[in-house]
């Protein structure tokens, strides 16, 4: 039987899972990527390409690396928990020559267009043009997997904003910024807060004469660090939290949620406080924000009402001289290769979950990526590509168009009721709900009764521990010999990059702790044993 090839588009952290699950299943990818480099997003250049992902030189990554990591392929127990771009970049250097990636990879190939055939009713493939040292070439592939991710087309909207035109200061997206050096002594305002904007906030603050973050809707801020100092979504991630959530009404998580963070810092006099409650909207990671604002570093301030040519005008009717303007503004998905074609996707981009359009007479096209995940996005992007080669290959049958479009319409209009309706939002998703949803599709659901009555402490740590992305390795298609010990070991991993260093103090502690136990244990003892032998001669 001929061998089915794929084409994969982007060469980021989506495409790479992407090129592996067609290995997996004896398919032969063809991964075309723009760029000069694997990495997509976390590779870091001086000046941003238009087209491209651009990142600042200090980002680090939001989610830990236990959370982060593909399934089969754990990061180096010596690695930081929360991996700074360089890291990241080594990690996926790694993945990549581990799993023998980088032949299947052309570089500097852009996709000029992707078009069905003209028999693609029974053939189910596409035309494929990409573009080379100025030399154009067509292909034809069985399937195509789009992993061009959404951090590409800048969303910079200078229409919304009166008066912007006769601003004589500096204005640029965050998808332009690097470093700070470029606003020493300069009064900056930053228009946004998602996790871009505070991140490059709080980086100018430290070398500017004053930054003001602009905000119209206010953020719940968390941070890296959670109790007793383990990485955040390890700590919360789990299927314990999970199920306690589903069973517990949302008003009281709410409220238990909320209760600590303002422990922390009350956001309401932080000029922080959103009106809408935590779990019903995004949250905003920041290690550094609070310490900011009660230094006065950075000054939270209400949405821009109007710029003059030397200031800017906010909601409150306050004035603030600023020398740059910065758009922490976010991003748009673009698929130009596929001409908008309606046929395809709709306005909305609507997909059977987030990865397959609904409309298609043959399901050989598949989004990897294309969501916002509450929680790391390589392994929701892997997890999707699994499932999506399954289809691919025909050992995985989609339901109905029918079907596809009512869920897809459940989850549009549960969406619409628990978001403040904007597109991006229409992506987002739980991430232990959504790695389940499509773990059922492709058989991989780690059966945690079935562990209990035969592998106990792994159970254990399934249910209590961080929902690690190797769970999904344990059984079903693309089960992983190595899975249980990455599980079992995953705490060891946390730990090791922090111990760097054994107080003698601390031991100490430890021991005269041990020897106090042990004391009280002899003493409850022997003081039972006097009770006893008092009674017996009465």
């Amino acid at each position: 039987m001929k061998v089915k090839r794929i084409a994969v588009i982007g060469a980021g952290v989506s495409g790479l899972g992407a090129i592996k699950s067609c290995l997996e299943e004896g398919l032969e990818p063809t991964c075309f990527e723009k760029g000069s480099d694997i990495g997509g997003l976390w590779k870091y250049e001086e000046t941003s390409e238009s087209g491209r992902p651009g990142i600042y030189k200090s980002l680090t990554c939001n989610t830990s690396k236990e959370m982060t990591a593909f399934s089969d392929y754990p990061c180096p127990d010596h690695y930081p928990n929360y991996l700074h771009n360089s890291k990241m970049m080594e990690y996926l250097r790694m993945y990549a020559r581990h799993f023998g990636l980088m032949k299947h990879i052309q570089f500097r190939t852009k996709v000029c267009s992707v078009r069905k055939c003209l028999d693609f009713s029974s053939s189910g493939q596409w035309d494929v043009v990409v573009e080379a040292d100025g030399v154009q070439k067509t292909y034809i592939f069985d399937a195509i997997m789009v992993c061009s991710g959404h951090y590409s087309e800048k969303h910079f909207p200078l229409q919304d904003f009166a008066g912007i035109s006769k601003f004589r200061g500096r204005c640029l997206h965050s998808w332009e910024y690097k470093h700070p050096c470029n606003f020493v002594g300069k009064r900056v305002v930053v228009i946004g807060i998602g996790n871009s904007g505070v991140d490059v906030a709080g980086e100018i603050s430290r070398v500017a004469e004053q930054v003001f973050l602009s905000t119209r809707r206010g953020a719940w801020i968390l941070k890296r660090v959670w109790d007793h100092g383990e990485p955040m979504d390890a700590t919360l991630f789990t299927r314990y939290n999970r199920a306690v959530g589903k069973l517990c009404p949302t008003l009281l998580l709410n409220r238990k949620m909320e209760k600590k963070l303002n422990m922390m810092f009350n956001h309401a006099n932080y000029g922080l406080l959103p009106e809408h409650r935590i779990f019903d909207d995004r949250t905003v990671l920041s290690d550094d924000l609070p310490s900011l604002i009660i230094t006065g570093k950075v000054m939270i301030k209400p949405n821009v009402k109007e710029f003059t040519s030397t200031s800017a005008i906010f909601e409150d009717g306050t004035e603030e001289k600023v020398d740059v303007v910065i758009f922490a503004t976010g991003y748009t998905l673009s698929f130009p290769f596929l001409n908008d074609d309606p046929a395809i996707l709709d306005s909305e981009y609507s997909m059977f979950k987030f990865v397959f359009p609904p409309g298609l007479d043959k399901p050989t096209l598949a989004f990897i990526g294309i969501l916002q995940p509450m929680g790391a996005i390589i392994p929701t992007s892997e997890i999707q590509s699994r499932w999506a080669v399954r289809v691919f290959t025909g050992l995985k049958k989609l339901p109905s168009e029918k079907e596809m479009m009512a869920d897809i319409n459940r989850r549009k209009q549960k969406m619409a009721m628990d978001t403040m309706k904007r597109l991006q939002d229409t992506r987002r998703v739980k991430f232990i709900d959504y790695m389940d949803e499509i773990a059922s599709e492709l058989g991989v659901k780690p059966n945690l009764l079935s562990l209990l009555l035969w592998d106990t402490k792994l159970a254990k740590e399934i249910f209590w521990g961080p929902c690690t992305p190797y769970q999904y390795r344990l059984q079903g298609p693309g089960k992983w010999a190595g899975a249980r010990a990455a599980i079992l070991t995953q705490r060891d991993r946390i730990l090791k990059p922090l111990r760097t260093r054994a107080p003698k103090h601390s031991q100490a502690s430890l021991f005269h702790l041990s020897w106090m136990k042990s004391i009280c244990v002899v003493m409850f003892f022997f003081i039972s044993m006097l009770g006893i032998m008092h009674i017996a001669s009465r």
